[in-house]
């Protein structure tokens, strides 16, 4: 039976690790996603550093990315941006990329 159990410790390990890394990759797209809005409203690094700890929060009230969707074409809607959700959904892969890419190259 050790074997088996030694297996169950290496799965739900490895299972834990990989939901680490993802969520770890989707705060630091958000964040990423932060600063790309702010640089579309013109904010100061000040305000953009705050605006994007707002859009890494903002995914924390529901499961899934509609939550910072919302966020973001609300607030760049406010900001008179003219943008879609699609060029959002864009920037979300894109970004998601990107933050794979930074969080891999860190390890």
């Amino acid at each position: 039976m050790t074997t088996f159990d030694d297996r169950e410790r290496a799965f739900e390990t490895k299972f834990a690790r990989d939901e680490e890394i993802a969520f770890r990759i989707t705060a630091r797209r958000n964040r990423l996603l932060g600063q790309w809005a702010a640089g579309l409203m013109s904010l100061t690094k000040e305000e953009a550093d705050a605006y994007a700890t707002a859009v890494v929060q903002a995914d924390f009230e529901e499961a899934g990315d509609e939550d910072v969707i919302r966020k973001l074409v609300s607030d760049l809607t406010a900001a008179s941006v003219t943008i879609d959700e699609a060029a959002i959904r864009r920037a979300i892969e894109d970004q998601t990329v990107e933050a794979r890419r930074q969080l891999m190259s860190s390890e």
